[in-house]
């Protein structure tokens, strides 16, 4: 596994660790590396109202927006699993973000100018999958569309 690749993968599973998941048991981390190097992180938050509820992809991606940096965002790394007793995620199948999280990354993406690697991991063990946010989400529409650069 590439260093990126791994510092992203374990920040996200640490960030799963503070995942709000009552309803679903569900917990989801995700970290974005920006262009200097360093990382932000989110965990998914569930609200009663179900639709109401965020995703760890969207909170990273809110939190790199409030500090005016959506530009900067290089890649994700992403994990997920159900969570046990104790409120940790478990299982080995790696997990990919959902639609709407791959459109909200797609607008970080034009906006930087990049293809964003997207990298898709287990909450346990070293299955990891990576792929180009063009082939998670090919011929997106976004900024660019609407003539913004």
């Amino acid at each position: 596994m590439t260093e990126d690749r791994q510092r992203l993968i374990l920040a996200a599973r640490e960030a799963a660790t503070r995942a709000h998941a009552p309803y679903s048991r569900f917990a989801v981390g995700a970290a974005l590396l920006m262009t200097d190097g360093s990382l932000i992180t989110g965990a998914n938050v569930e609200n009663a109202s179900y639709g109401l509820s965020l995703c760890a992809e969207t909170v990273a991606i809110a939190t790199a927006s409030a500090a005016g940096r959506l530009r900067d965002v290089v890649s994700i790394g992403v994990i997920g699993g159900a969570m046990d007793a104790e409120g940790h995620a478990s299982g080995t199948a790696p997990v990919s973000p959902c639609g709407r999280c791959r459109q909200i990354l797609n607008e970080a993406a034009q906006l930087g100018g990049r293809d964003l690697m997207v990298h898709c991991g287990a909450a346990e063990g070293d299955a990891v999958a990576s792929y180009r946010l063009s082939e998670l989400l090919p011929q997106a529409f976004g900024p660019a569309d609407l003539g913004i650069h």
